[in-house]
Order: structure tokens, then sequence, then C-alpha cells
């Protein structure tokens, strides 16, 4: 039996989860297909993928790109394991992500992104987008190519309007955090000359112990 008190706190709890189901923000995926010929793939050889949630009024030209996290997988067990989720292949992703913190467009909850383009680069080569092993072994059919993913989703970012980004941030949490490091400059380059470009990463220095 509930008291009062726990009921009270239970009712409480349930109009924030529906609150939370309502009013949240999911944002439809969004496959790179022409990647593929480029060779630009996920471990199990799919196309690479991304989430964006346009900009509007004032952030109409500032960008907000972030890389998704999940750890590495270092050697053939746990890659081939990884090859087999979202982290390893589009095929296995949410068609929506829910988008918030500095990635809601609430700007209650997040009042300098919060009409910005904001756009989420899903995570599926394992090594935070830094492969580019041309070859396949033939037994694993294993792909490591990171890097080629992360210039094939930019090289689609600037036709849907990043070539005119006026102000640019790069982010990313854990891994995503490691290659908002690893891609900083290749990010500036990539970028307008003009354009105020900035690199935030969250949980990325990974230390050996």
């Amino acid at each position: 039996m509930v008291d009062s008190g726990s009921g009270r706190w239970l009712s409480v709890l349930a109009c924030f989860l529906l609150f939370l189901k309502t009013d949240g923000l999911y944002v439809p995926i969004t496959y790179v297909k022409n990647a593929v010929a480029k060779g630009a793939v996920c471990l199990d050889g799919s196309a690479p993928a991304y989430h964006l949630d346009k900009g509007f009024s004032t952030g109409i030209n500032s960008w907000l790109v972030q890389f998704e996290g999940g750890g590495w997988c270092n050697n053939l067990t746990t890659c081939l394991a990884r090859k087999k989720n979202h982290l390893g292949s589009s095929k296995q992703m949410a068609k929506l992500l829910a988008f918030s913190g500095i990635m809601s467009n609430r700007r209650r909850f997040n009042p300098d992104f919060y009409n910005w383009n904001r756009v989420k680069i899903r995570y599926c080569d394992g090594s935070s987008f830094t492969g580019d092993v041309h070859a396949v072994n033939p037994a694993t059919k294993l792909h490591f190519r990171g890097a080629r993913i992360w210039l094939a989703v930019v090289e689609d970012l600037m036709a849907k309007g990043m070539r005119h980004a006026e102000n640019a941030l790069l982010s990313g949490c854990s891994a995503g955090g490691l290659a908002s490091i690893l891609h900083c400059d290749s990010f500036r380059a990539l970028l307008p000359m003009g354009t105020k470009v900035k690199c935030l990463s969250d949980a990325g220095y990974f230390i050996n112990t």
C-alpha cells in the first residue's frame, strides 16, 4: 500500500516522465548513401549517418556539430561484436534520436545554441573517426574507415548550408570528445576562413592507466 506522501511523489514523477515524452525533440536519421562509393562506411560496410535539426532566426548560419560517443573496439573480437549493433552498423541505429542538453531546441534549457543548426554524427567506426584502412579482411569483413566517414559527413553538411557558417562548434563526449580533439584542426580547415570556429571536448582526454 502506498501512503499519501509517496503517492504524491509518484504522481509528480509520472507527470514529469509524461512531459519528457511529449515535449522531447526527436530528430530523424539521415544516411549519407553516396559515401559508400567513397569507402566511407561503418564497421560492417553500411552507410554513415547523422541527425540534423535545422537552425532558425539568428542561429541560421551557426552550426553545432557533435560526435556521438561510445568507447573503442581495440581487437578483432570487440570489433566483430560491435559491428552487430548501432556502434558498428547504421542498419542497427534508431531512426529517431532525442536531442537534449546543448542539442535542445528550447531556449529555456539551451540559451546559447537552441536556434543553431545542431548535428549529431553517429559513431560506427570504433576508433573516434580515425581509421582509413583501404583493405578489408575477407574473413572478418571489417571496415576501418572513420576518417573517411568524417569527411563524407562534413561534405554532406556543407551542401546543406554549413559552407555559409558564421559560427561553428565541434563537440563530443567520451570517444566523441576525443574525436573533437583529433578533428578540430581539420574542422577549421574545411570551413570558410571567416567562420569563427571553436572545439569542445567533454570527457575526451583518455589517460592510459
